[in-house]
């Protein structure tokens, strides 16, 4: 079985996550989503709101798992079985952190490989962070966000501006 793991602080998760989920589900027989915990990274949502919203939005998706883990990814890789680590790429901002990570990681253990799928040109702007800049401008963005995405940021942001 071949497993992969695509980490993220997914704060929160996107449509644009979605995409790469799904296509690495057309290479892979099972991806485990994994809400990578880093307590020295302020969160916009907490642990529990992520890992609800990952859960909500990959339902009906065959082969996902949905978790989270506040080690090394890598370690989290060989203690699962899995060889490969997925990654979106958005811009060429994107790849030099990227470039980077795969670096550590390599350092880290041979045993695991990046894999990059590019985002679709239209949702290359998409971004947890720049969701979260929209939504708190009450801007609506439920058609960047799984529904139940949605609602929570309504829940926190409250109800998006109608006249924009």
């Amino acid at each position: 079985m071949r497993i992969a793991v695509y980490p993220g602080s997914f704060d929160p998760i996107t449509n644009g996550h979605l995409e790469v989920l799904k296509r690495s589900l057309r290479v892979f027989d099972k991806v485990i989503l994994l809400l990578a915990v880093n307590p020295a990274k302020k969160a916009n949502f907490s642990k529990d709101e992520r890992l609800f919203m990952m859960k909500e939005a990959t339902k009906g998706l065959n082969g996902v798992e949905v978790d989270s883990y506040a080690g090394l990814t890598v370690d989290y890789c060989l203690e699962k079985g899995a060889h490969h680590l997925i990654r979106g790429l958005r811009a060429v901002s994107d790849f030099e952190y990227e470039f980077g990570l795969a670096a550590a990681n390599e350092f880290c253990s041979k045993d695991v490989d990046m894999v990059f799928f590019m985002a679709h040109q239209g949702e290359s702007f998409i971004s947890s962070s720049m969701i979260n800049e929209l939504a708190s401008a009450r801007v609506d963005v439920k058609s960047l966000v799984p529904e139940a995405v949605d609602v929570l940021i309504r829940k926190k942001y409250g109800e998006p501006i109608t006249h924009r």
